[in-house]
């Protein structure tokens, strides 16, 4: 009798059951999925970002279909950090408890409201394993422009908050200067980064000549970037020693292999959910399924397999 490959991972500190979990965003606090399957046979489930106060979000219309993708133009949306724990923290930390991983994303417009969320998180979520810094958001003192855009502000963020917290500290990095932004991001103690968030984007109605979105520009995801993802995980593995989380137009086993096999020790699974809210077990079935195919024992014998001939 064959058994079956070890897939448990360790993303930077976080004991995952196997490498699949989930991308914020697209997942709400995880019990909105009960009831398609169980939650907890994933390795981890990220939760929507949340501000230390709640944030109302862009006007609608928030989401349009394009070729390939989703565009979003949410405004990342959150009842805030109280909010999260009131809704959802009974039911995470029951996940928690099951052996599925919580990671809580954090957001800010400015390095002391992350400070703050980071704080509030310490103080309110205890089952939490780790927390996601999201760096795409736009810094309002700096004129709007993403706070990981450039090494120098995503080395402040977390340079911040890192004092705050001994929990595992992933950021979820903007698909910009990803090698610099790596590098700096590893220096200042970062413990993992997802590679990548979603790719600024425009979609016009050309009958109403306006766009799709209530903005004119948004964030394009889905398996329209999957290889743009795949060469910036590859890239970043190559500049950096933490473990990487693998982000971007995931939908099958195959796709998340490609992430594994350029570098990623996890991957997460983000628009598909939109369209598929069962995918994210079945994807997690095909790994398996394609690791054992391989002739190895253990997942993490395929980090970095890449050939590069």
């Amino acid at each position: 009798m064959v058994s079956a490959p070890n897939m448990a991972v360790d993303l930077g500190g976080i004991q995952m059951s196997n490498p699949v979990n989930t991308a914020a965003g697209t997942y709400g606090f995880g019990w909105q999925f009960e009831g398609f399957y169980d939650v907890s046979t994933l390795g981890a489930i990220t939760t929507k970002g949340c501000a230390a106060e709640p944030w109302p979000g862009n006007p609608a219309p928030r989401m349009c279909d394009v070729t390939s993708g989703v565009m979003n133009s949410v405004g990342l949306q959150n009842p805030g950090v109280r909010g999260l724990v009131a809704e959802a923290g009974e039911y995470l930390a029951g996940l928690s408890e099951k052996g599925c991983q919580v990671i809580c994303q954090v957001a800010g417009h400015s390095v002391d409201e992350y400070v703050a969320a980071v704080e509030l998180f310490e103080e309110l979520a205890p089952w939490a394993a780790g927390l996601e810094i999201n760096i795409s958001c736009p810094n309002i003192a700096a004129g709007g422009c993403a706070m990981g855009s450039t090494p120098e502000g995503a080395a402040e963020v977390v340079r911040a908050v890192r004092p705050r917290t001994s929990r595992p500290l992933l950021v979820k990095m903007a698909p910009a200067r990803v090698v610099d932004v790596a590098r700096a991001l590893e220096a200042e103690g970062a413990d993992a980064l997802s590679v990548i968030n979603s790719i600024p984007a425009m979609a016009i109605d050309v009958h109403t000549r306006r766009s799709k979105l209530s903005r004119p520009t948004g964030g394009l995801s889905g398996p329209v970037l999957h290889n743009i993802a795949v060469r910036m995980v590859w890239e970043v593995a190559q500049a950096v020693d933490i473990p990487i989380n693998g982000v971007g137009g995931v939908a099958s086993g195959e796709d998340a292999a490609e992430f594994i096999l350029a570098g990623a020790t996890a991957v997460s699974v983000g628009s598909a959910n939109l369209f598929d809210p069962e995918c994210a077990p079945r994807i997690l079935a095909e790994l398996e399924e394609w690791v054992a195919s391989q002739g190895v024992d253990d997942v993490n014998e395929l980090i970095g397999a890449f050939e590069c001939q």
